[in-house]
């Protein structure tokens, strides 16, 4: 929900950019007061749980764990981009975490000199032409745009846990992701500032758009139709 609140809070945007980059905000912004609902009531405290209860060595594991299951997902988009560079990238660090490194536990690739290369099928889609779309607020998983929340719709059917035939522990595992990745951000709550609704919506759009431009960071939302390309996730 909150996934993005690690980024500084944008330069204030005309009311008509506004209206452009956000056409649905009369139904998002209920959807986002109850996905901090949900946050303030489930996941803050299971995720206060969690990082208090987990030694530091047991969290990097898990992140490193979850970060080898993306490396799959980066080395099946690198293919369908055509950077057959960045698809060796993440084929090579998964083949390598997933046995040297205990199916991930350990980055073993990073320091053989194997980079990651973030991506993911949104990234792909801004690749292939398709627009980013409305931004839309979706129940519990937060902020996306049409385009990657189709995007995060295909890489879930095409992530490793989705071919666990055990039902228990592919569930486990998404559970666990999402723990751990609200964990990451308990430090970050602090800096929301001002419209709390406007501060993540910005901020995701932001960092989408800078995510499929190659980490170029544009002056403003009216570019993105026109994304392209990125290597950060």
């Amino acid at each position: 929900m909150l996934t993005l609140a690690l980024l500084l809070p944008l330069a204030s945007m005309a009311q008509e950019q506004e209206k452009n980059i956000d056409p649905l905000e009369s139904i998002n912004r209920p959807l986002f007061a109850l996905n901090n609902t949900l946050d303030k009531y489930l996941m803050r405290p299971v995720a206060v749980g969690y990082d208090w209860v987990m030694p530091s060595f047991a969290k990097r594991g898990v992140g490193n764990m979850f970060a080898n299951m993306y490396d799959f997902n980066s080395a099946i988009n690198g293919v369908l981009q055509g950077r057959f560079g960045g698809a060796a990238q993440g084929g090579g660090r998964f083949l390598i975490n997933s046995t040297l490194g205990l199916v991930g536990l350990f980055d073993v690739a990073t320091p053989m000199g194997i980079s990651p290369y973030r991506t993911d099928f949104g990234h792909t889609l801004a690749i292939w032409g398709v627009d980013s779309g409305p931004y839309i607020m979706v129940p519990f998983f937060g902020p996306r745009t049409f385009r990657s929340g189709t995007g995060t719709i295909v890489d879930t059917y095409t992530s490793v846990p989705t071919y666990i035939d055990n039902v228990p522990l592919r569930n486990s595992l998404w559970g666990l992701e999402l723990v751990d990745g609200r964990a990451r951000l308990l430090a970050a709550d602090e800096l929301l500032t001002g419209d709390p609704y406007i501060f993540v919506r910005d901020a995701y759009l932001q960092n989408r758009n800078t995510f499929v431009n190659d980490g170029v960071v544009q002056d403003n939302f009216s570019d993105f139709d026109q994304e392209e390309d990125w290597e950060e996730f």
